[in-house]
């Protein structure tokens, strides 16, 4: 089987720290697999907010998670402090990919990369929606030449 290849931009357009507290960690003693979404989602939702929104409202939108893809790269260890780095890319009609790195902060040491794939999700009618052009715009970057 093809192992995942996840490919990081050069630079991120957000940071945040996260400390590793003794629920992140498994019988081996170190970061549990299964805690390295639940440390990403935790990212996710404060890169939303440094952008003013929530993951319930994107320009009057939500999101749902539509795939993820994890590689991990090495231990993390009890009151080790994360940072996580996510920015926007591969846009698409209904969404994009999140790209994420998370490493710890003192040595630097990658931890994990990935990409979690968004939908944007219109909850009163229940149904996909296009992506904001608001959000888009943010990430000029990510957005091919016309």
């Amino acid at each position: 089987m093809a192992r995942i290849r996840i490919e990081l931009p050069d630079s991120f357009p957000f940071s945040t720290e996260i400390p590793l507290l003794i629920g992140h960690i498994n019988y081996g003693n170190h970061l549990d697999n299964a805690q390295v979404l639940a440390l990403v989602s935790e990212a996710r939702m404060r890169f939303f907010k440094s952008l003013g929104y929530s993951e319930l409202d994107i320009d009057g939108l939500g999101i749902v998670v539509a795939d993820a893809a994890v590689q991990y790269r090495s231990e993390a260890f009890h009151g080790e402090l994360m940072v996580v780095s996510m920015g926007a890319g591969d846009f698409h009609e209904h969404g994009c990919d999140l790209v994420w790195r998370l490493h710890e902060k003192e040595s630097a040491r990658e931890v994990a990369r990935g990409k979690t794939g968004i939908v944007f999700f219109d909850y009163q009618l229940r149904r996909k929606a296009a992506v904001p052009e608001g959000f888009r715009r943010r990430f000029p970057s990510a957005i091919p030449a016309a």
